[in-house]
Order: C-alpha cells, then sequence, then structure tokens
C-alpha cells in the first residue's frame, strides 16, 4: 500500500463524517465514540483495487486489534471484509497512530473468547448476531512488527 494513493472512504453518510473528524484531528475527535474507542480500517477493494476506509470499533487482546464484521446485523458480510479476505494486509489508524496489520479471522475457542471480549465492550454485537443469517466474523488485526507502533487504548 503505497502513502500517497487515494483513499475512499465510506459511502454512509454518518461513517464518513466519522473518519473525517478523525483524520483531521488526528483522532482526538472519534478515537473515543459512543462510550468505546474506534480505529480506522483501510483495505484494498477487492475487484476495484481501490484503498477503502471504515471506521470500527476495536478490542487489544495483548498486542493486537480486534474488530467485529457485524454490518449491523445484516444477512451479508461487509465490503471490507470481504476485502481483506482477498488481500489481508491492511492499514490501521488508532488515534495518532499508523501501522501495517495483516488480518485474519479469529476461530474456534478463539474466537468464541474474542466474541466475548467484544460483546463486553459492544453489547449490540449479540443483538445483530440475532439478527444475521450468518457467523459474523471477528477479525484478528496484528501490527507488522517493522511499524513500530504499540496498541493504544
Amino acid at each position: 500500500m503505497s502513502a500517497d494513493e487515494e483513499i475512499l472512504d465510506s459511502p454512509t453518510g454518518w461513517v464518513a463524517e466519522h473518519i473525517r473528524r478523525y483524520v483531521d484531528t488526528d483522532g482526538r475527535q472519534g478515537h473515543h465514540r459512543w462510550g468505546v474507542t474506534t480505529l480506522l480500517l483501510t483495505t484494498r477493494g477487492r475487484r476495484s483495487g481501490n484503498l477503502r476506509r471504515t471506521a470500527l470499533i476495536y478490542g487489544l487482546d495483548d498486542n493486537r486489534y480486534i474488530v467485529v464484521g457485524s454490518n449491523g446485523g445484516s444477512s451479508h458480510h461487509p465490503s471490507w471484509y470481504l476485502n481483506l479476505l482477498a488481500n489481508p494486509e491492511v492499514r490501521v489508524q488508532v488515534a495518532a497512530g499508523h501501522l501495517i496489520a495483516t488480518a485474519r479471522t479469529a476461530t474456534g475457542d478463539e474466537r468464541e473468547r474474542l466474541w466475548r471480549m467484544m460483546t463486553d465492550l459492544w453489547p449490540d454485537y449479540d443483538r445483530y448476531l440475532r439478527k444475521a443469517d450468518r457467523q459474523i466474523p471477528v477479525v484478528i488485526l496484528q501490527p507488522h512488527t517493522d511499524t513500530g507502533q504499540p496498541p493504544r487504548r
């Protein structure tokens, strides 16, 4: 991912506004929102090849960031999740920090443990699960060690 490539923000109005404020203030506005912490995730579009950015609630598990592909309980996965399945190298902004990470979907006991952790942070995930006709993915973002950015809260 080249630093000078154009990034297309979420087409959803309130998400795009959240992203704009987050970027413009280096996370001073937007990192803490709705009583939780959020990060900005940039993936490469699986069809277009364009960089796409969205805002997500995150949790921390050791030095890894954890996000949930709930899509508000929709019956289909969010685009960002499908994009990272095709290309797991992602960019992450947490407050003013920037890093490159590799994304993977949690499975088995690890998924169950991380799901409980994330529903403790955002209980609506359980409601979204009841609405969705799919298993909602829990995604681990493992920072590359050479980026030098420690996890933040």
